[in-house]
């Protein structure tokens, strides 16, 4: 790499984290507090945006911290915006996202029901992150989703689980772990490779007629590995690397979901296909 290269990508990479802490600060003042800004259900879907978007959040997440970036984003561009709390186990406060998958899915299936009932429209779109993106597919497999959701939009999703760099295969190592991990947070155990979840969901295929798919990994991810697990496979299938769009994006698991306006700008487009606009690393000032 030539000397100067050396020094203009770590400056533009400073560059776009700055841009990431403090553009959203005033999106999100524009927008107002989160209680005002989203889960407002008197809000009625625009002519240019028909669905209502359902912001599903990752492990140890939660309804409102996981989407202090993206939730003002997508509202002040005119969506009505929503976000759930599931997975909840008890005795753990703010920290959702940890019971079986298979009932989190289940939970959605009711949010949905009544975003679509309070908001008068037909079908709504989907964003998740980590296993936001991943839990809807059996939504849309097994509980009739498909028939209520237009496209689901994955950040960082863990579609075929995680070996967490390979720690995981230690597991069979320490009797008992697995059985512990399991009981006490079923849905770690679900996303584990090749759990008996994961067998069931993505058995037949990895999508389901008529739902648009879009994933958006990150190379760095350091939690759902390898990062390419999170790419899906079938008709209506978009995946995208972040850094194919921004090669200066050092964003990891965390921040691609919480804080990355570059990834922002692709679930945008990913949510409006017809008006996209290309998505590079000047996204992030936009």
């Amino acid at each position: 790499m030539l000397p100067w290269k050396r020094v203009l990508r770590p400056l533009a990479a400073l560059l776009l984290t700055a841009a990431a802490v403090t553009v959203p600060a005033t999106t999100a003042q524009a927008a107002g507090a989160p209680s005002s800004g989203w889960n407002d259900y008197s809000c009625k879907p625009s002519a240019a945006h028909p669905r209502p978007v359902v912001l599903v959040h990752g492990t140890l997440g939660n309804s409102v911290d996981n989407w202090l970036g993206l939730a003002p984003y997508l509202k002040v561009r005119g969506y009505c915006v929503f976000s759930l709390d599931y997975g909840q186990l008890d005795g753990v406060p703010f920290f959702h996202g940890l019971g079986p998958v298979e009932k989190s899915a289940g939970q959605l299936k009711g949010f949905v029901d009544k975003v679509l009932a309070a908001t008068g429209a037909a079908e709504t779109d989907v964003v998740g992150h980590s296993q936001g993106g991943m839990m809807p597919r059996y939504y849309l497999k097994f509980l009739g989703g498909a028939a209520k959701v237009n496209a689901l939009v994955g950040i960082a999703p863990s579609n075929h689980g995680t070996d967490l760099n390979g720690f995981t295969h230690l597991l069979p190592y320490f009797p008992g772990a697995a059985d512990l991990l399991s009981k006490n947070t079923p849905a770690l155990a679900d996303q584990v490779t090749g759990s008996a979840f994961l067998t069931k969901l993505n058995a037949g295929g990895d999508t389901v007629p008529g739902v648009r798919y879009t994933v958006i990994a990150t190379r760095y991810d350091e939690v759902v590995t390898p990062w390419r697990s999170q790419y899906l496979s079938g008709p209506g299938v978009r995946n995208v690397l972040l850094q194919d769009l921004c090669p200066v994006d050092l964003s990891e698991h965390v921040a691609i979901g919480l804080l990355d306006r570059v990834a922002f700008h692709e679930v945008a487009n990913a949510l409006d296909p017809a008006r996209a606009r290309p998505t590079t690393c000047a996204s992030a000032f936009e």
